[in-house]
């Protein structure tokens, strides 16, 4: 009974998952392999199936390809925004950075093949598992077409793991950085670069202004700042402000916006008070949630709150993050909008917006199933090169791009290209198992005879991968780039991919740099791998 339940596939599936996440629930000073633990485990079974004498036994491949979906789809799905982002935001070094730390692992791993002879089809399983990057060995293993990517995944994670955690931890004595030091700089050019918005009331003492409308004044664009309530002196309730409102010396205004807008705002009003503006009786102000289809990728100024609704947008938060309302700002399902206007528009604004968080954080598999028959399609689409020869995405590659772009486009018809963070998580757990176990199965019944190929020098190489990158990249942003040390350390994890060296460096540090590195360079590096590794893993 004992071997027939070891035969038994979907008996074997669940089990290699269970033992997995128990193994990688194991610490060792702050060290664990997580997930990636249902690897070692799924070798190790295929090992002892194998030394039993189980020849046939497998996992069948589509639960593989099921799983290869859903993980690279979810991982996209869920970078997509910020991969854009990063374009436009102060990080293009880092991406580099992160970028050359790539491609110098894919040089060292090309190199070291030839000269050591190693099969390319393990290569690049050393090259990816030395990047600690799944998504890359999913890559790697439809490249090659070859379970021995796995091998070499299975023999470089390890140090993987922890050469980056011994790096992030000796770098600053190896150079010399202090880390309160960066801290602070880190600190300094964190508040020049990213104004806080604020708010504050001011008294209208500009002659120019008395007797004029908002609208007239054109407040918006004058100022970069948002009005939020405007009171008369001799009234005890302030009114939500229109295009119409007029102000009047002595009205008390409130506005909210950066420094530098409200600094604006007193230029061209009056002076700053610290007289209160109580909200009125009939006087709203509150958070709405985009969950109405209809207005998904609509800009505000579309929508034209001032006149239709007499409202006011004075944030709108976004990932938790706080952004300026603009006319050209456009809604993505899931945003938070601070919204000032009657009481008596408030049932039409949530009419509007729909106002529902329940729909928000509710799943719906329909944008995945999509999703990915676009990205089977995208990926088999052949380009052109020259010499007569072409390339594809493949199923990695276009499954990831599809990912990226739709849920950059947000709304396609009907179709919210949105998944809420939960439900993402689950699919993309859920699709990482599915993918590791039958790989795992399959690289275990030639793990023996690969190692009695090529011996322990396996080992060496998966090390010599993992350290090289990562000593270059730091000598370059920080001798050459003069990238804040602590948000370099954070990009060199996002570029290795290493969730365990950014905890490690948040062990080192209380500053939010290596955090906020990582997620910028993480997507990048991430896609850069995949292609790294369709390249090693084509040879």
């Amino acid at each position: 009974m004992f071997y027939s339940l070891l035969k038994s596939d979907y008996v074997a599936l669940f089990a290699i998952i269970a033992f997995g996440i128990l193994l990688g629930k194991i610490s060792v000073k702050g060290v664990s392999f997580g997930l990636s633990a249902v690897i070692f485990v799924a070798m190790f079974y295929g090992y002892l199936t194998n030394a039993l004498g189980f020849d046939d036994f497998q996992i069948p491949s589509i639960i593989q390809k099921i799983g290869l979906l859903l993980f690279i789809f979810t991982i996209g799905m869920q970078a997509g925004p910020s991969f854009f982002e990063a374009f436009k935001s102060q990080g293009s070094k880092l991406i580099i950075l992160a970028i050359i730390s790539v491609v110098t692992g894919g040089l060292v791993t090309f190199a070291l093949g030839i000269a050591f002879d190693i099969d390319f089809k393990i290569a690049v399983g050393l090259l990816t598992g030395a990047l600690t990057s799944t998504p890359g060995l999913a890559a790697a293993i439809e490249s090659s077409q070859s379970p021995l990517a796995s091998i070499g995944y299975g023999i470089a994670y390890p140090f993987g793991v922890i050469g980056v955690i011994l790096f992030v931890k000796l770098a600053p004595k190896i150079f010399g950085v202090k880390v309160e030091e960066e801290e602070k700089k880190y600190e300094d050019e964190a508040n020049a670069g990213t104004p806080e918005l604020m708010n504050k009331n001011f008294i209208v003492t500009n002659d120019n202004v008395d007797g004029k409308s908002i609208g007239e004044l054109n407040i918006r664009f004058m100022t970069k700042a948002n009005v939020s309530r405007v009171m008369e002196p001799n009234n005890n309730e302030s009114k939500p402000p229109t295009k119409e409102t007029i102000l009047h010396k002595g009205d008390l205004v409130k506005a909210v916006g950066t420094d530098d807008a409200l600094k604006r705002v007193e230029l061209l009003l009056g002076e700053v008070t610290d007289k209160k503006i109580p909200r009125s009786g009939y006087h709203e102000i509150r958070w709405f949630v985009v969950s109405s289809r209809n207005i998904v990728g609509k800009s505000l100024g579309e929508l034209d709150l001032h006149n239709n609704y007499l409202a006011t947008v004075t944030r709108v938060r976004r990932a938790g993050l706080d952004l300026t309302p603009r006319p050209s700002t456009k809604l993505r399902f899931g945003d938070k909008i601070l919204i000032s206007s009657t009481k008596g528009n408030v049932e039409g604004l949530t009419e509007l917006f729909g106002d529902s968080i329940k729909m928000v954080e509710t799943p719906s598999f329909l944008p995945v199933a999509l999703g990915i028959i676009v990205g089977v399609l995208l990926g088999k689409i052949e380009i052109p090169l020259l010499g007569g020869s072409s390339f594809s995405l493949g199923l990695t590659g276009g499954v990831l791009m599809a990912a990226l772009g739709l849920s950059r486009l947000g709304k396609t018809g009907p179709i919210i290209w949105h998944l809420p963070s939960n439900a993402n998580a689950l699919l993309r757990q859920f699709g990482l198992l599915l993918f590791l176990t039958p790989v795992g199965v399959g690289a275990g019944s030639k793990l023996v005879a690969t190692i009695s190929e090529y011996g322990f020098q396996l080992f060496g190489i998966g090390a010599m991968i993992t350290l090289l990158p990562m000593l270059i990249v730091t000598i370059l942003g920080h001798f050459v780039f003069k990238v804040n040390f602590l948000s370099l350390m954070g990009a060199l994890t996002g570029g290795m991919t290493s969730t365990p060296g950014l905890s490690a460096m948040d062990n080192m540090t209380e500053s939010d740099a290596p955090q906020v590195a990582y997620a910028t360079v993480y997507p990048f590096a991430l896609v850069a791998i995949i292609i790294v590794a369709q390249i090693i893993g084509g040879l």
